[in-house]
């Protein structure tokens, strides 16, 4: 008995490093997902291991496949298998063409694990796998049948037409490489994106979902805190993103949730700048856009703070715009009304910019207006742009950022303040980085150690 424990505690360590939902929980999902196919098979594979990109990132799973499964194994695959009931094969088998056999049977939900076999060389460098073979695999990842990847082919026969059909896949460079695989191997497989309607799920976070998305805010909100009280003039931006990545990986997080943004002076006025590689210098402010990822999920946050700890009047100035635009969005938003992005009044980007315009001018007396250069909404989720709410009301279990900016080059001035809102099941909207400040008094009172 004790070294069954111990097999499945080092299973499930292999499998799963991250902090994962209830089984159940990743059930329902491809249920769901089964409900959108119009009784077409899904097929939705994990990413491949790669030699360069471990060593430079380390591995991260396919967002789709991590959402439907909570596998974390690479290379493994997940079909999903319609029901179909007598009605829905009538309808099926009237839409195909002239004189071709109606082959389509009714037949109950099904699904199935894919995984790679076990290579225990490979292992010595990269750590335990889950194989098909292991007696735990069907309690550690809730999948009644877990085969191998190699049966894919004889698992898809059995539920398309033999003489061919449509198969949903999460179309990528892995999933095209083993639908070629499959038609080489004589079965007719006619590939549609199954993206579209997994991003339709994701929009709405559950419960698990959100917390998993405050934990990596919490831990980033700790490190902006931890910036501000190092932050001095005769630093570098190196230094700053250093600290702020250790401060909340240390706190759970597995790796930035993007490429942090650390820029002072002219730097802050470069939207997606980068290189994080300059000096900061006194009199600079400094954009620090950061946040980390907890168990794939996302957070995304941004602050603008003075270099000496004090705003200059023209500093204080526009930050002061920018927060008002962004206190003027938070506002105006109602639920299952306002939008991310676009031009007409329900959007949020519409509410900010208007502010924006119609507060302060640059030197030459124009409007700002023309330094707010990007939208000031997406979704958060497993991805920090997370798919699902394009052109959509944002409404109840939707998580998204507000986030106006003013980037003005010639004043070498840049500011951008950022959250990460979520809208409860009562239409309001909550913001989970709310434990940040972001007054310029709250900012500097901070920063002087007050």
């Amino acid at each position: 008995m004790k070294r069954i424990v111990i097999a499945l505690l080092l299973i499930a360590t292999a499998a799963f490093a991250l902090e994962r939902q209830p089984n159940q929980t990743y059930r329902a999902r491809r249920e769901a997902l089964a409900k959108k196919a119009n009784g077409a098979p899904i097929v939705v594979f994990a990413t491949t291991e790669s030699d360069v990109t471990e060593a430079l990132t380390g591995f991260r799973q396919d967002e789709d496949f991590w959402y439907l499964t909570g596998v974390n194994e690479p290379g493994a695959a997940v079909l999903i298998v319609p029901a179909l009931d007598q009605e829905k094969v009538k309808e099926m088998n009237a839409q195909l063409p002239p004189g071709r056999p109606a082959t389509l049977q009714p037949r109950a939900y099904s699904e199935v694990l894919l995984l790679p076999q076990r290579n225990r060389a490979a292992e010595r460098w990269t750590g335990p796998k889950l194989g098909p073979d292991d007696p735990e695999a069907k309690t550690a990842t809730g999948f009644d049948r877990v085969v191998a990847i190699d049966a894919l082919r004889d698992e898809l026969a059995k539920v398309i037409s033999p003489l061919g059909g449509v198969v949903l896949v999460n179309e990528g460079k892995d999933s095209k490489l083993a639908l070629d695989w499959l038609k080489h191997g004589n079965l007719s497989v006619y590939s549609r994106d199954a993206r579209p309607l997994i991003a339709s799920l994701r929009a709405v976070k559950d419960a698990g979902e959100i917390e998993l998305i405050r934990k990596a805010t919490d831990a980033s909100v700790e490190a902006h805190l931890a910036a501000w009280k190092a932050i001095k003039p005769g630093g570098t931006e190196r230094q700053i993103e250093a600290l702020m990545v250790y401060e909340f990986e240390r706190r759970g997080c597995e790796r930035p949730a993007y490429g942090p943004i650390v820029g002072a002076g002219f730097n802050s006025t470069v939207l997606h700048y980068d290189e994080d590689s300059g000096p900061i210098n006194d009199g600079d402010v400094i954009v620090m856009d950061v946040g980390g990822e907890y168990s794939m999920y996302a957070t995304d946050i941004t602050r603008t703070v003075p270099a000496n700890g004090k705003f200059t009047p023209r500093q204080r100035e526009i930050y002061d715009i920018v927060l008002g635009a962004q206190q003027a969005a938070i506002r105006a938003f109602r639920s299952g009304k306002s939008l991310l992005s676009g031009r007409d009044e329900n959007s949020l980007f519409t509410v900010a910019y208007n502010y924006i315009n119609s507060h302060g001018k640059d030197l030459h007396g124009q409007p700002l207006g023309q330094y707010l250069i990007h939208g000031v909404s997406h979704m958060v989720g497993l991805n920090v742009h997370d798919p699902g709410g394009e052109g959509k009301p944002l409404g109840p279990g939707m998580v998204f950022t507000i986030e106006p900016g003013i980037y003005i080059p010639e004043e070498k001035i840049g500011v951008r303040i950022e959250d990460t809102f979520l809208v409860d099941a009562s239409g309001k909207l909550v913001s989970l980085s709310e434990k940040l400040p972001k007054t310029a008094e709250e900012i500097e009172g901070l920063m002087a150690g007050k």
